[in-house]
């Protein structure tokens, strides 16, 4: 019995990981361009 709750939990927790990766690099994605705006923004302070 313990057997089979570990494999459904184990199953869940993967199929979790796997719809959680694109929301990740959509994440990922949009931190980049965040960091993008203000190295733009430190440019034309700096000049």
């Amino acid at each position: 019995m313990v057997k089979k709750i570990m494999a459904i939990l184990m199953v869940v927790g993967l199929v979790g990981g796997m719809a959680g990766c694109n929301t990740f690099a959509g994440a990922g994605k949009d931190i980049q361009r965040g960091g993008e705006a203000v190295e733009g923004a430190a440019r034309d302070v700096q000049n």
